[in-house]
């Protein structure tokens, strides 16, 4: 499809500036696989919450044995709320960058008790982003989410089962101040752009991987549209991680994904797949689920961690991963480098 974007100096906010440089040339060179711009956001201009209460479940994520069940519910406070329904005595723990526990293979959020906690929300809290859906409460009795053969995809119908009705507040938006970037330490990076006013979140997202995955890049404006289209995308692991979660993986709390099997999960190789990947790119033999998938349920997750605000501007992910998309969005706050859209 080639290239057709040029980005514009960004101020680096973070790493090293040779490092950056070359993974820009690198990043530029690739090609843009798939490519789903819109005139418009498809978002409500008021704050949406749910008309009802609807219940999703799936075997757990790091149990594996057990049925878990989350509900999503309305809410009349701006934000995203967990709520651990076996811990009547702790408080709501709002989606934001402030209770993020950590990042290292999936997010966590927590507040209150170190046991108020839901592992792995970034498959949950992605649809604050991807649908414009601003007050919700998640129920759960569990801090283990269900996993689903079909992604994400679960989780969209149980929101539209429920319902999305409209406030009578204005959404409210954030956005950074002035093109920024931030590089890492593999030949990775994060640019965000200011909004143009179209109050639209676009994202540009390329990977690399030494595996049968090799490079991929999409660009597209997110909307209820693109977002459920790529809410079908799966997790992906190497062959390797896939064998140590079910051997020794239940030792350590970081590999314990004992709910994975060759349906709910991608398993790639450096020269196969294991199992049938998703997403074909047209005329060719390739399979666009992984970027899809880092796009849409790993990097605006970290995006949705904004509070009662939605994220607006342009986002291009190179390499990036998610410690880097949390720890850039957790310096924008720090470093005031957000400015609210009334």
């Amino acid at each position: 499809m080639g290239n057709s974007f040029e980005y514009p100096d960004c101020r680096l906010a973070a790493g090293d500036a040779a490092a950056f440089a070359a993974a820009r040339r690198r990043f530029d060179a690739q090609p843009i696989d798939d490519m789903r711009l819109s005139d418009s956001s498809g978002w409500n201009a008021k704050r949406m919450t749910l008309a009802g209460e609807a219940s999703v479940s799936g075997v757990g994520t790091f149990r594996g044995s057990e049925k878990r069940t989350i509900t999503f519910a309305p809410s009349d406070r701006p934000g995203w709320w967990i709520r651990r329904t076996d811990m009547p005595e702790q408080l709501d723990t709002a989606v934001d960058i402030a209770n993020l526990w950590t990042s290292a293979r999936n997010l966590v959020l927590r507040s209150g008790s170190p046991h108020n906690y839901l592992r792995m929300v970034e498959h949950i809290i992605a649809l604050k982003g991807g649908l414009g859906l601003d007050n919700v409460v998640i129920k759960t009795n569990s801090g283990d989410p269900p996993l689903f053969d079909e992604s994400s995809v679960p989780l969209v119908e149980a929101v539209e089962r429920a319902g999305i009705v409209e406030t009578d507040q204005p959404a409210t938006y954030v956005t950074v101040k002035e093109p920024l970037a931030f590089a890492g330490n593999r030949g990775d990076f994060l640019m965000f752009l200011p909004d143009d006013g179209s109050k639209k979140l676009r994202l540009d997202v390329a990977i690399n991987w030494r595996t049968i995955i090799g490079d991929q890049r999409i660009v597209f404006d997110v909307t209820p549209e693109t977002f459920r289209y790529g809410a079908y995308a799966r997790t992906n692991a190497t062959h390797r991680q896939y064998q140590l979660a079910k051997t020794v993986g239940w030792l350590f709390a970081d590999t314990r994904n004992l709910g994975y099997d060759k349906d709910n999960i991608l398993i790639h190789g450096r020269k196969r797949w294991y199992g049938e990947p998703r997403f074909p790119l047209e005329g060719t033999n390739r399979f666009l689920e992984p970027v899809w998938h880092r796009a849409t349920l790993d990097l605006l997750a970290a995006l949705s961690l904004t509070g009662p605000d939605r994220f607006v501007g342009t986002v291009v992910s190179y390499r990036a991963g998610h410690t880097q998309d949390c720890d850039a969005v957790r310096h924008l706050y720090r470093n005031d480098m957000l400015e609210r859209i009334s």
